[in-house]
């Protein structure tokens, strides 16, 4: 009888600890069972030679939308599914968290079309954040942290004076939030904040759209409609509400220096807080010249801000890095600055970004990288088969050429936004395979359509484990 279904051998693994080591990884049944000194282990039924290369554990991608063309509020098509994890694949990334937004009750069949349109095409794992925004959908957080497995919640602090109605949403107040976070407590579950004061950036938006009517402040513009210190506000507050309500909150995509020292000034003063920060924080910087393409919110910051959230993953303030990944269609970018829609795809530049920017660049050790990258979210996240390679948990693998050096080309990218911020940007560091539960999604740099389908829902729960 086999000992293992498949053998990773030869390469550098980055194992649980942070360590690299040389060894080889056992899979029997989509799980990691063995990790021993190479040719230590006896027999499989494939062994897969992976000298030269290196091993990270599975990217978790805990923030991306999932839509269907102009509408980032949920799936509608398995065709949505398929893309985007293709593009999650081709980066390494095995497990991804998609935001879904509704103002209906989640159980009046929104959730289950939304996990059985995902489990048609799925090429990698997958689960979902619910945007909680009515007293109906409110009283059913404990059921939702039951019934569904969804161990965190989001809520828009901008959806107020009708800003949340693009997204089909009614008006929130902090009343409204506290209760959510009393909520998140008694269901174990997390509060994803997205921090922003909306009604302090209305002021600094009509007085630029005042004197710059067209847009031509760009990127600059943009961010000074929506600046660093409303982010900063907006952590203070929740955070502050939050810690009487004993919640955990995870704020999502830190833009600024501003909302990090914030981040860490709670944590002082007893928050439990974790901080996400996103590729494009740490790569773009209000004077690319690509301009609106990168128009996202919160908005891109300054190079000082770029290099302030850096350090704050050398410090260790920061916890996670993801991609807040969107899939509208480049045509959404028309219009100006004003009038164009926000974000991009990133599910496929996330880890290249952080091995050519991180790792060789800045010195990142690969063992933090795959904390930001794995560890960490699914920790958080309550994602507790994922996260690091070692025994008893699944087989997730993220193998890359660590030293390969290759330019993106946004012609070629899989996700069907049809465009990227990191086009003809060079790289190094490229993914080369891609394992999920012990099989193969992407190989040798081409898709495994063998894999789709095989995606399987997280059904998560915070805690030890």
């Amino acid at each position: 009888m086999k000992e293992c279904d498949v053998i990773f051998t030869g390469g550098q693994v980055v194992l649980g600890d942070g360590s690299v080591e040389n060894v080889d990884i056992g899979v029997k049944e989509g799980k990691v069972s063995q990790i021993a000194q190479v040719g230590e282990i006896g027999s499989g039924a494939e062994r897969v030679d992976i000298r030269g290369l290196t091993v990270l554990p599975g990217i978790v991608d805990a923030h991306i939308h999932l839509g269907h063309g102009n509408d980032i509020t949920r799936p509608r098509a398995p065709s949505d599914a398929d893309t985007e994890t293709a593009s999650a694949a081709a980066g390494g990334v095995t497990s991804f968290i998609s935001y879904v937004i509704a103002s209906e009750p989640y159980e009046d069949g929104i959730f289950e079309t939304i996990r059985n349109i995902c489990e048609q095409r799925a090429r990698v794992d997958f689960g979902f954040h619910l945007v909680i925004s009515t007293p109906e959908q409110l009283a059913s957080v404990p059921m939702y942290a039951e019934r569904f497995g969804v161990s965190s919640f989001k809520l828009f602090m901008y959806n107020r004076g009708g800003e949340g109605a693009r997204l089909g949403l009614p008006d929130i107040d902090d009343g409204f939030l506290y209760r959510l976070a009393e909520a998140v407590h008694a269901s174990g579950a997390v509060l994803c904040p997205h921090c922003e004061n909306i009604e302090a950036a209305w002021v600094f938006r009509d007085r630029l759209m005042t004197s710059d009517p067209e847009g031509k402040g760009g990127l600059a513009a943009w961010s000074g409609s929506r600046p660093p210190f409303l982010e900063a506000e907006a952590v203070h507050r929740v955070s502050t509400l939050a810690r009487h309500a004993d919640a955990p909150v995870h704020m999502v995509h830190c833009s600024s220096a501003e909302g990090l020292a914030a981040s860490v000034a709670q944590r002082a003063l007893g928050a439990d807080l974790t901080v996400e920060t996103c590729t494009q924080y740490l790569t773009h910087d209000v004077d690319w010249p690509g301009g609106i393409k990168a128009k996202v919110n919160p908005p891109v910051r300054t190079r000082s801000d770029v290099e302030a959230l850096w350090n704050g993953i050398r410090l260790g303030q920061i916890d996670t890095v993801a991609t807040d990944h969107v899939h509208r269609p480049g045509t959404a970018k028309q219009g100006g600055v004003w009038k164009a829609s926000p974000g991009f795809p990133g599910l496929e530049t996330l880890l290249p970004v952080m091995l050519s920017e991180g790792h060789h660049k800045r010195g990142i050790s690969l063992g933090r990288i795959a904390s930001l990258l794995s560890a960490n979210p699914a920790r958080i996240m309550g994602c507790r088969s994922k996260g690091k390679i070692a025994v008893g948990k699944d087989a997730d693998l993220s193998i890359v050429d660590l030293n390969a050096e290759w330019t993106a080309d946004e012609r070629s990218m899989r996700s069907d936004a049809g465009f990227s911020i990191y086009d003809g940007w060079k790289f190094k560091g490229r993914v080369v395979h891609t394992v999920v539960r012990g099989g193969f999604a992407f190989r040798d740099g081409k898709l495994c359509e063998s894999a789709v389908g095989t995606g399987k829902y997280l059904y998560r729960k915070r805690g030890r484990g």
